[in-house]
């Protein structure tokens, strides 16, 4: 693991949560529906998804322990802004390790501006995991996003012996437009 990284999260189901944030936060937390529907509903249908960066990277241990994958895995890391009206409302990155991904036909490199999940709610192979919460670490963000106690949520989506893990962080300006103070 890189040493310039914090020691990752405690990600808690929602009864786990040590410090409770406001209901609709919460809700936004542990809704098991499409999250690119939900937003693509607030922004009136101005929601767009902005690639950050993609590509092999080594995996965090606390993704490889995730995906139940040996530490150091090397996978597919894929980060994107997802958009409403032209703001980033939510910070996503997801991860899945080389020996999954290869020969699961699934190819993220070819998602660019699409957003990986609606693929994964159209696919009906795909199982969805426990949704589990934490405040992100500032150092995870990239540099212009970074803010301390963000709060994320993710899940493992699985079919056959692919595991996708996504995790997704709620910056300001999503709770700005819903009017909630986190």
């Amino acid at each position: 693991m890189n040493d310039s990284l914090p020691a990752p999260p405690a990600w808690c189901l929602a009864g786990q949560l040590l410090s409770a944030p406001p209901a609709i936060v919460l809700d936004w937390l542990f809704d098991e529906g499409s999250l690119t529907r939900r937003l693509t509903a607030l922004a009136g249908g101005a929601f767009s998804v902005r690639p950050l960066q993609e590509g092999w990277q080594i995996l965090r241990d606390d993704e490889c322990a995730a995906l139940d994958a040996p530490a150091a895995s090397e996978g597919w890391v894929r980060e994107v802004l997802l958009c409403g009206q032209d703001a980033p409302w939510v910070f996503a990155r997801s991860v899945a390790t080389r020996a999954a991904l290869e020969g699961s036909g699934l190819d993220l490199a070819t998602l660019g501006s699409r957003s990986l999940g609606e693929l994964l709610f159209c696919d009906q192979a795909f199982a969805r995991g426990p949704l589990t919460a934490c405040r992100y670490p500032r150092p995870w963000l990239p540099a212009p996003l970074a803010a301390d106690g963000l709060w994320a949520r993710r899940s493992c989506f699985r079919r056959n012996g692919l595991g996708l893990l996504v995790a997704e962080v709620f910056l300001p300006a999503l709770w700005q437009r819903l009017d909630v103070s986190t």
